[in-house]
Parts: structure tokens; C-alpha cells; sequence
């Protein structure tokens, strides 16, 4: 049995200059939709938190998953604090979150979510375990990797011998066509 566990358990209000966005999110929102999450805030309040991940280090919390809602508060309503939880995980499974969180509900931009799966492949994951993460078809994983540049990404790829077994054959056709003159 998959043990879950519940950080929507510990929210908790922090002062909104102690949180920084990610540098990694992918997900856009158009000025129609953004202009409909404010509503929705000014109407219904705040009902989720913003999910973050503290850096101890820097004593700051980056947004994981929320930067929309995070920038409502600070852009519109300049609140003083904002509600967050925070889970524990290093880089690469942060940026998996805040994709998964992301596709949960929508779209995203398909030159930014390229950069994801290069950053994620630099960082020693490969491509079964990006579309595990990630929620992808290996297929969707393997074309979002060749918008970012095909060598390096494709570095540890093993590729199929078809290209090299069509040559082979042809140079034997081409033995034969001579054999036959």
C-alpha cells in the first residue's frame, strides 16, 4: 500500500517577501484567465494554498505549485501574507510537482516543458523515468527532447540498428546487380 502523505495538513500564513517564484515553471496563463483567477480570489478567498519547498539555506519558501495564486497577492491584492505548505523533495522532483500539479488542470507551453525534460535528462533521469514523473507517453517525452537539440539530449539514447542493416542490404543488392552484369 502507497503511503500518502498530507501537507495540505500544515498550512500555514508567511510573509509574502519570504516567497520567490521557481525558475523552471513552465505554465502560463492568458490575461483572460488571470483576470477570472482574480475574481474567483476576490469572490471565494484564498481556498488553496500555495505549494513551496523551504530553502533553508536562504530562508525562503519557492513556489512549487501556485505562482498564479502567489502572484494575485502580490500584483493585486498586496497582501502582506499569503497560506503555503511546503513539501521536502530535491530539484528534479519539485519540477516533476509543479508539472504534474500543471497538467492536472491544463496546458502548457511546449518550448518551456522541452527545457523541463532537457534540465531533468542533464540531471540523470532518463526517459522512462521522465514520463513516470511526469505523466507522459514515452512518445511525448522523446519528441519534446528533439525541440531542444538533438546531440546532447540524445547522448544516452540507444537507438534501433535499422538505418545500419538498410545499408547493409543494399550494399549486398549492389554485389548482386554487379555479380549479374
Amino acid at each position: 500500500m502507497i503511503e500518502i502523505e498530507f501537507p495540505v495538513l500544515d498550512v500555514k500564513l508567511v510573509d509574502i517577501e519570504k516567497v520567490v517564484a521557481n525558475d523552471y515553471n513552465p505554465n502560463k496563463v492568458a490575461p483572460p484567465e488571470m483576470e477570472l483567477l482574480k475574481h474567483s480570489i476576490e469572490e471565494d478567498g484564498y481556498t488553496q494554498p500555495i505549494v513551496t519547498y523551504y530553502d533553508k539555506k536562504r530562508d525562503i519558501y519557492v513556489v512549487v505549485d501556485g505562482f498564479h495564486r502567489y502572484r494575485c497577492a502580490k500584483e493585486y491584492f498586496n497582501l502582506k501574507q499569503i497560506p503555503i505548505v511546503t513539501i521536502n523533495k530535491d530539484l528534479q522532483n519539485r519540477m516533476a510537482s509543479t508539472i504534474r500539479h500543471n497538467r492536472a488542470r491544463g496546458t502548457h507551453q511546449v518550448i518551456d516543458m522541452s527545457n523541463i525534460v532537457l534540465m531533468l535528462t542533464q540531471n540523470g533521469w532518463n526517459e522512462g523515468e521522465i514520463a513516470k514523473h511526469l505523466g507522459m507517453e514515452l512518445d511525448e517525452v522523446i519528441r519534446l527532447k528533439q525541440i531542444t537539440g538533438l546531440k546532447e539530449i540524445f547522448a544516452d539514447h540507444e537507438f534501433s540498428k535499422s538505418w545500419e542493416e538498410f545499408e547493409f542490404s543494399q550494399k549486398d543488392r549492389s554485389k548482386e546487380n554487379r555479380k549479374k552484369m
